[in-house]
């Protein structure tokens, strides 16, 4: 089954927990502190593979988790990494942020990777606390939650060519004369329900074309296969429009050429200025070719070259590769998204955000997260040390400039605490 969309979930591990160690060794009566980092939790890595070509297999499977770290440990020791999730995706894949539809990235090339949900830091251990002033720490940090985030995967084909028209017009009859492709024909509405790639042979070279489902008016808004067609041709560098010229299918040529243009437009302006060709297919039958000298000016006059073909037998399908070839020589490569680059935590950010909830004052964001995080509110030393930090950064002029008194609740995390001025 061809599946070209699907919304799925991805966690990054959790970092490891650092340790709270000491040194024990003979004759050293006052061994130090020796607790080592945990590891970095596993990141989960979308990568392409060619041997895909559909979307299908995340149709049962819609969450994905890489490893946790795993704890440090005395000696100095750092834990081990968390295994790396890699998820195999077909060429041509979207990745969008399923929250704020933001483009990540686009993975077009066999091999490419994409790291879509990194694993938490590995805490740090005692060892990392030891100071002048604090010789003996007996503190250690948990380890950070991995990235998690909803996702959603577009598979747009790539394809050099794009055979665009209504349903009905021939494009899966042109496409299996010319190429490899075999895809399912028949004589109903909506033969083509997924899209087909073909390579076409011209003397020593060669192209892709992509039999495309048929157009419908109101395509644009997700009427009749919707965007599940118009996604495609964003690749393509070339559209050949292909219209049946004798009018049996219920639409003029012209006018059944102006509904699928119009179509185009509205899903992304620019489809309209793309390179393209026009192939008035059904020319076996008398009907077409009497109509073939006024429909070729009238092509002519809205800027379209056109050839007379039947895919049916045959007729006209050399000279449409030769141009259709000579025509993608000449084509400029289509403009796409711009992936957003996602920025890595700043460490300058503001350290923590106030947000009275009734009676409550609740601490979080920027810094406060992470490090609520790493914190072991079993660990007295540990919360001593997080009031510690909140006190360097401004939290109690902070919290007395939205007016906490004495007595008033703060929380942190999971942790709440009554003020003490």
């Amino acid at each position: 089954m061809f599946i070209d969309e699907v919304e799925i979930k991805v966690a990054g591990g959790q970092g490891g927990k650092g340790i709270t160690s000491f040194r024990r060794e003979k004759y050293v009566p006052r061994g130090g502190p020796d607790g080592g980092d945990g590891g970095r939790g596993g990141h989960v890595i979308l990568k392409v593979d060619e041997g895909l070509n559909t979307l299908a297999p995340f149709r049962h499977r819609k969450v994905f988790e890489a490893g946790a770290g795993s704890a440090g440990q005395g000696g100095n020791r750092t834990g081990g990494d968390g295994e790396d999730l890699i998820v195999l995706v077909p060429t041509g894949t979207a990745i969008y942020c399923a929250r704020t539809n933001r483009l990540l990235a686009d993975l077009t090339a066999e091999g490419e990777e994409f790291i879509v949900a990194r694993g938490g830091r590995g805490g740090r251990g005692n060892a990392r606390f030891r100071s002048s002033t604090r010789r003996v720490p007996r503190h250690s940090e948990l380890g950070d939650p991995g990235d998690e985030r909803k996702i959603r995967l577009e598979l747009k084909l790539l394809a050099e060519v794009g055979l665009v028209g209504l349903p009905n017009a021939g494009k899966s009859t042109l496409l299996t004369r010319v190429s490899n492709s075999r895809p399912r024909i028949a004589d109903y509405p909506f033969t083509t329900l997924s899209p087909y790639l073909g390579v076409v042979e011209w003397k020593d070279n060669s192209m892709v074309w992509a039999d495309l489902p048929g157009l419908i008016a109101g395509a644009h808004r997700g009427v009749g296969l919707g965007h599940q067609f118009l996604r495609h041709v964003e690749r393509t560098r070339l559209l050949l429009f292909v219209i049946d010229g004798s009018g049996f299918s219920g639409e003029e040529p012209l006018d059944a050429l102006q509904q699928v243009r119009e179509e185009l437009s509205k899903y992304r302006k620019d489809l309209s200025f793309r390179p393209g060709l026009v192939a008035v297919n059904k020319g076996d039958l008398a009907e077409t070719r009497e109509k073939w000298p006024q429909l070729e000016e009238q092509l002519e006059e809205l800027g379209f070259k056109s050839f007379l073909i039947s895919a049916a037998d045959g007729m006209g399908l050399e000279t449409l590769v030769e141009e259709v070839y000579q025509a993608l020589k000449e084509a400029p490569e289509p403009e796409m998204e711009i992936p957003i680059v996602e920025e890595s935590e700043n460490e300058e950010q503001t350290p923590f955000s106030i947000k009275k909830e009734g009676e409550i004052f609740v601490v979080y964001g920027g810094k406060a997260d992470k490090i609520i995080a790493r914190t072991d509110f079993n660990n007295d030393e540990s919360v001593r040390h997080l009031l510690d930090y909140f006190q360097k950064k401004g939290l109690y002029e902070a919290l007395e400039a939205e007016g906490i008194q004495e007595g008033d609740t703060v929380r942190i995390g999971p942790m709440e605490f009554e003020y003490m001025e």
